[in-house]
């Protein structure tokens, strides 16, 4: 229901009736050393009518330009369904579900939500998802060290064509807690990750591999080849996978002759908006005999004593629940709303609606780059075969084509300049089944304008 404030008599009455003089009274035990003072910079509040003036306007200002961005953030078609669903009170509000009497509804959806990422991923067990992709990643990483008891090391080896947010916040989170990052060159010809500097930890070693597959360029990686290699090795693989991709390219559980062992990634392209970054929900699925290495919690399904199907909580293994020297994580809550998004759009689409999600996007960047590279002063970088994003190096700078390229409401694509400076002037593109022909033949068309426009380096 809409919030509706208290008026002025409202908060004298509730004053007096605890016996204070005024609001600030409350927070006497702050010092005044600490306390914000006057917020002269706030503006006079305005009444509903006004509000809704006032954003309307920015949202008008804001445009509708066209995302060519992708870089681990994806523009998908999202049913109306899907948000009108998941809007619902009994969702929208729910927090999470300790009493399983009163949260069946909730415990059953994320069952559904496990089950489905489970046959997604080809793995056993999933569970009840976390922050984000990027957080996935170092929760594998911790996850490895605990169930590989076989390695001491603690080492992880991590591709440098892994996204570089996940590196970086991999690195943040888990390198601080006793594990070992080593990076992994990429091939410059192909893109993929460079098989032969295995080698290198040949006979050591080594905890686990992460592969991601698409890779941050998009490449497709040798997923059997890397998979027995670390199995080879007594490493366990994590897998990073794109959920859409899997509606066409073969699961982690079917990598290699064993499988990959840990499975995590961003959940954001399963009926989630762009929204400026977030929030989003990361899942992790793995094997059974992990199981209670698994950060987070899972649902199951069970029977009452009169026979009829219900669900609860059957794995809560964070530090709240057990003792704190036990937890395997952290994690205070999933991404519940988020994930719950992910379900219903997961059901809606089917095994057949997302197959053609992921055969459209792909179509459409290959139409995109081809459109591109018919361009003089752009050319592919990578000679790797790619889902639906693909990098293209320009003959002058990056960031003032993109400037060029917004100012016709056209976000063209994700500078690799900062994070690849070895790649030069580098530009990762990426088209889903949101571009048409005609939002393709734009963009070519502004890219020709962009470069005229935008001196060569």
């Amino acid at each position: 229901m809409p919030f509706i404030p208290h008026t002025d008599d409202d908060v004298r009455e509730m004053l007096e009736a605890i016996g204070v003089p005024s609001v600030e009274t409350l927070f006497d035990e702050i010092p005044a050393s600490l306390r914000a003072g006057s917020l002269a910079e706030v503006p006079e509040g305005l009444n509903e009518f006004e509000v809704m003036q006032l954003m309307s306007g920015r949202a008008r200002a804001d445009g509708r330009a066209k995302c060519f961005i992708g870089a681990g953030a994806y523009e998908h078609h999202i049913p109306a369904a899907v948000w009108s669903t998941v809007t619902r009170g009994e969702f929208y509000s729910a927090y999470t579900p300790y009493q399983a009497e009163a949260s069946q509804g909730t415990l059953q959806t994320i069952y559904e939500y496990q089950s489905m990422m489970a046959s997604l991923t080809g793995m056993q067990v999933s569970n009840a998802s976390l922050y984000d992709g990027a957080t996935a990643v170092a929760e594998a990483s911790l996850m490895a060290v605990r169930a590989n008891r076989r390695s001491k090391a603690a080492r992880v080896l991590l591709p440098r064509n892994l996204h570089p947010h996940y590196r970086a916040v991999t690195l943040a989170t888990a390198g601080n807690q006793g594990l070992k990052f080593e990076e992994l060159p990429y091939d410059r010809a192909g893109g993929q990750l460079n098989i032969a500097a295995l080698k290198a930890f040949d006979g050591q070693d080594i905890t686990a591999l992460v592969i991601q597959q698409p890779n941050f360029f998009g490449v497709l990686e040798d997923v059997d080849a890397l998979t027995d290699w670390a199995h080879a090795h007594g490493a366990l693989v994590i897998a990073v996978v794109n959920p859409i991709s899997l509606a066409l390219l073969r699961p982690p559980g079917q990598w290699g002759a064993k499988g990959a062992d840990i499975v995590v990634g961003e959940g954001q392209p399963l009926g989630c908006p762009l929204s400026s970054g977030g929030p989003y929900f990361g899942f992790m699925t793995t094997r059974m005999e992990y199981v209670r290495q698994m950060p987070g919690r899972i649902v199951g399904r069970t029977v009452d004593l009169d026979g009829r199907p219900g669900f609860t909580l059957t794995l809560q293994a964070r530090e709240q629940h057990i003792r704190r020297a036990k937890a395997t994580s952290n994690i205070c809550t999933n991404q519940g709303l988020l994930m719950m998004a992910g379900t219903v759009y997961l059901s809606l689409m089917g095994a057949g609606g997302l197959e053609r999600v992921a055969s459209v996007s792909m179509a459409r960047t290959e139409q995109l780059t081809q459109a591109l590279t018919a361009i003089a002063g752009v050319r592919r970088v990578f000679s790797g075969p790619v889902f639906h994003e693909a990098v293209l190096s320009l003959d002058r700078p990056v960031g003032a084509v993109l400037a060029a390229l917004a100012d016709q409401d056209i976000q063209g694509g994700f500078d690799l300049s900062e994070h690849y400076p070895e790649l030069g002037n580098a530009l990762l593109v990426c088209a889903t089944e949101t571009k048409s022909s005609a939002d393709i033949a734009a963009y070519a068309a502004a890219m020709s304008d962009a470069l005229r426009a935008v001196r060569a380096a």
